[in-house]
């Protein structure tokens, strides 16, 4: 059985909860850490979040605070999603801890990691791409180093959730999201194009609480508001944008790629849009010349996806 070597670059909030627990559950994944940024929240909270769920699964992983803020210029004012996510991230459930200021850790983290396991790690990073576009400036040579990168973010063929341009981990910090994907490493992108197809109902969410038990039951707690939000804009349930990516780490045939150039612009009325140059289109290249091919996800199996997450949270032995 292959093992994969990830560290889990996330700003927990919600979906990000469901993310951290299949990636602790999922017999084939060694979690070397996870590193922080913000997004959800603010980084003192997400990092907090992420110490509370781990503890509280019992899963004994390093946890590496990282950016507080965008490294792209000029950005415009954000607000927090408490509307989403609760004033605490974590749909306002009661978390003891209060957060902290921590030491800014998560990019040097990545290097130490990739360095000490070249070839062999996985990075997926399901918020702001800030830690590994920082990362990528300390230690440019790591990008020959990484296994690949997977991140939740974009929106290449549908309109954004932030602004029609954009979703908003590329919009939260564009420059960064343009350096990740124009770096010399494999980078899947799973996007709204898919994850916004992948939900999980109210009662669909209970029953795997009822079966997984107490840390399904967590998750199924902190979803609550989440879930009411997502039925307000016209879902079905909650949409599992981070878990749909995690998934791809284990079973990537059950989704379908498009591979080319990526840009994303960062500056103007449509900052935040990820344009893929197609790896068939002919023509001049431009602003995409010398960049490397990447892919993002345009489709997949959804029920499959789905029963994936529900068959690993729920499975007695992890």
């Amino acid at each position: 059985m292959n093992t994969h070597k990830v560290i889990f670059d996330t700003d927990p909030g919600v979906d990000d909860a469901l993310a951290l627990y299949y990636l602790i559950r999922h017999p084939q994944i060694q979690l070397l850490g996870v590193t922080t940024v913000f997004g959800n929240a603010p980084v003192t909270l997400t990092t907090r979040n992420a110490r509370f769920l781990l503890r509280s699964w019992g899963a004994d992983v390093p946890v590496h605070a990282g950016a507080a803020a965008a490294i792209t210029p000029d950005m415009p004012d954000e607000s927090f999603p408490v509307h989403i996510h609760g004033e605490n991230g974590m749909g306002d459930i009661d978390i003891p801890d209060a957060p902290v200021e921590e030491a800014d850790t998560a990019a040097q983290f990545i290097i130490d990691q990739v360095r000490a396991h070249p070839g062999k790690v996985r990075i997926l990073a399901v918020g702001r791409m800030t830690n590994l576009a920082r990362a990528l400036q300390i230690d440019p040579e790591i990008a020959d180093l990484v296994g690949d990168v997977v991140i939740m973010g974009g929106a290449f063929r549908v309109a954004g959730n932030i602004t029609p341009a954009a979703e908003a981990n590329i919009w939260g910090d564009p420059l960064a999201a343009d350096r990740v994907f124009g770096a010399d490493w494999h980078v899947t992108a799973i996007p709204l194009d898919l994850t916004t197809r992948t939900m999980i109902g109210r009662r669909e969410l209970q029953a795997l609480a009822d079966k997984g038990g107490e840390g399904m039951q967590l998750v199924a707690d902190l979803s609550q508001d989440y879930i009411g939000f997502y039925a307000q804009s016209g879902y079905d349930g909650m949409v599992i944008h981070d878990c749909c990516a995690a998934v791809f780490l284990t079973d990537p045939d059950l989704f379908r790629l498009t591979h080319g150039q990526v840009r994303v612009l960062w500056q103007g009325i449509a900052l935040g849009l990820t344009i893929m140059n197609p790896q068939d289109r002919k023509g001049p290249m431009g602003a995409w010349d010398d960049l490397p091919v990447q892919a993002y996800a345009s489709d997949g199996d959804v029920d499959q996806i789905i029963a994936r997450i529900g068959e690993i949270c729920t499975a007695v032995n992890g």
